[in-house]
């Protein structure tokens, strides 16, 4: 440009001495054949190699930024889970978000870096959906509006102190145990009966649904394009019992050659595959934390998490839940000791792209972890039980930890002392 206007203030000042007439018929010709050429050669660089018109994207329904998926550092996290929905205040904006800024503010005083927030408990949500009711933990009835967007305050109170947000979701389950009470009208139970198995306690989605796995995938969707949330988080709740009478009726229809075992595991594969394939369409992270022991993710709950492991295209990162204590002993063997159970982990076969990290028992402060260790005098009273744990597990190589849950550091009334503990302890590893 700088040449542009020298070459200009030159050809002016020739003109000065000059006759106008046919001299600056051939300056203008001059110029203009100058700036011709200019064009032409800048503009390709400018449009780059191809001017050929590209059809539009489709546009996406008030779509918030996709957020990049997080880089691969140590996993410091906290669940909080509808349990703390509980005692949380929904009845206006402002008393949720006062709450929501204080639960937060607090995970970040810990040094973490990630929040897995309930926000699909029982096939209902804390957000606007098509696909699902508002939660019943709102206002005390399913499928009533709180008049605000919980999920929305979340991502905002999380995002301001620095915290990843994952929307924790559980697939399957509509009620369990009572909970909730009462399933209203839009409820996936009553819209829907024919998706819906049975057990002495509850109701859950059919896992062999193929209408089922893409009416999941499709929420997922629709959670990635209306809020900046970083990543969709699974909990251990897949299948939820082994009785062959559960989905019996599926199994026949499907006419499969697997046994009933191996077509139950590759229905919860097929359902994070799509849901893997959804979140990553809008570079969104997808984790799931498992049972603790492989043998009670692969036989009881039909999660194949070792092969989550080893192949890419399930997960991002697995946390098995690993909710005892170092200590561990049970009638005198340390089988389910977190230590023996993490280096089980640890030896599968596992693709680069996923992370392995685990989760740990805060709910066990003071109370210990059932075994043959727990009781006064034993690590879960130390005041540093989740440290050491958090300590032992990066010395191993894990990729993290997170910790169940939120209440049990924040406002444990039964041991305030030692979550007091705790938490300057764990402030001293994350910190």
């Amino acid at each position: 440009m700088r040449y542009c206007l020298s070459f200009s203030a030159h050809m002016l000042g020739c003109m000065a001495n000059r006759q106008r007439g046919g001299i600056m018929r051939i300056f203008l010709s001059t110029l203009g054949v100058f700036f011709l050429m200019s064009f032409l050669f800048i503009m390709p660089a400018v449009l780059g190699p191809s001017t050929t018109p590209q059809p539009s994207a489709s546009p996406v329904l008030s779509a918030a930024p996709a957020p990049s998926p997080a880089a691969a550092q140590e996993i410091r996290a906290v669940w909080v889970s509808f349990l703390e929905w509980q005692h949380t205040d929904f009845s206006s904006e402002s008393a949720f978000r006062a709450d929501a800024a204080a639960i937060m503010q607090n995970i970040a005083s810990l040094g973490a870096n990630t929040v897995f927030a309930h926000v699909r408990p029982f096939g209902d949500a804390l957000y606007p959906s098509r696909y699902f009711p508002f939660s019943h933990l709102c206002t005390g009835t399913q499928g009533q509006d709180p008049g605000f967007d919980p999920l929305a305050v979340l991502v905002e109170t999380a995002h301001a102190q620095g915290l990843t947000l994952e929307a924790w979701i559980n697939p399957y389950r509509l009620q369990a145990n009572g909970t909730p009470a009462e399933l209203c009208a839009q409820s996936p139970a009553l819209l829907h009966p024919n998706w819906v198995k049975h057990t002495a306690t509850g109701q859950y989605l059919d896992p062999a649904s193929i209408e089922v796995q893409q009416y999941l995938a499709d929420s997922i969707r629709e959670l990635c394009t209306n809020y900046a949330i970083d990543g969709i988080h699974f909990d251990d709740y897949f299948y939820p019992t082994t009785a062959p009478d559960f989905d019996a009726d599926s199994y026949a229809a499907s006419g499969s050659t697997l046994s009933l075992a191996d077509w139950r595991r590759q229905n919860v594969n097929d359902l994070m595959r799509a849901c893997y394939a959804a979140a990553h369409a809008f570079n969104v992270r997808f984790g799931v934390s498992p049972q603790g022991t492989l043998s009670g993710c692969r036989d009881g709950q039909y999660s194949d998490a070792a092969l989550w492991l080893a192949k890419p295209g399930y997960c991002d990162y697995l946390i098995p839940q690993l909710y005892w204590g170092l200590n561990y002993r049970k009638n005198g063997s340390d089988a389910l000791s977190l230590g023996r159970l993490a280096a089980e982990w640890l030896s599968l076969p596992r693709t680069e792209s996923v992370q392995l990290a685990f989760g740990l028992g805060a709910y066990r402060i003071g109370d210990g972890d059932e075994g043959d260790t727990s009781g006064p005098g034993t690590e879960w009273c130390t005041g540093h039980a989740l440290a050491t744990q958090a300590t032992t597990l990066r010395s191993l190589g894990a990729s993290g930890a997170a910790l169940y849950r939120y209440a049990f550091l924040f406002g444990n009334t039964l041991y305030p002392t030692l979550a007091e503990q705790e938490i300057a302890a764990l402030r001293e590893v994350w910190g």
